[in-house]
C-alpha cells in the first residue's frame, strides 16, 4: 500500500477531488492550510482598499489517500494532470511505504480495508 500527500493550490482542490472520484479511490482526507513556497503570495487590500500588501501565506490544501500499490501510478498522474498550471507552484506529490493499515470499526487489516 502507498500513502500519497498531494499539496496542491486551494483553488485547484475540486479538479484533484474529481479526478481521484474516476480513479476509484476508496477514500481522502483534505486539509486545508497555509505554506511558503516557490509560488508567488497573493497581494490583498487593506480594510479601507487603501492599501495593499502581500499575504504572508498562500491557501493550499493537503490531499491524502491511501492506495494499492497498483494504483499509485494512476493516482499520481490524475493528481499531476488535474493540479497543474505549468507555473512555479502548483504543488508537489509525496508517495510513501504503509506497512500496515487497521479498519476500527471492523477490526480488519490490510488492502482489504482500502
Amino acid at each position: 500500500m502507498k500513502k500519497i500527500e498531494a499539496i496542491v493550490q486551494e483553488n485547484m482542490l475540486s479538479s484533484v477531488v474529481n479526478a481521484l472520484k474516476i480513479c476509484e479511490v476508496g477514500g481522502l482526507t483534505i486539509i486545508q492550510s497555509q505554506g511558503i513556497g516557490a509560488g508567488a503570495r497573493p497581494m490583498l487590500r487593506g480594510a479601507r482598499g487603501t492599501a495593499k500588501f502581500q499575504a504572508a501565506y498562500n491557501k493550499i490544501s493537503t490531499i491524502i489517500t491511501v492506495v494499492e500499490d497498483s494504483k499509485m501510478d494512476t493516482v499520481v498522474n490524475a493528481i499531476m494532470n488535474a493540479a497543474s498550471t505549468g507555473t512555479t507552484g502548483d504543488g508537489k506529490i509525496f508517495v510513501t511505504n504503509v506497512q500496515e493499515a487497521f479498519d476500527i470499526a471492523t477490526k480488519q487489516s490490510g488492502n482489504n480495508i482500502l
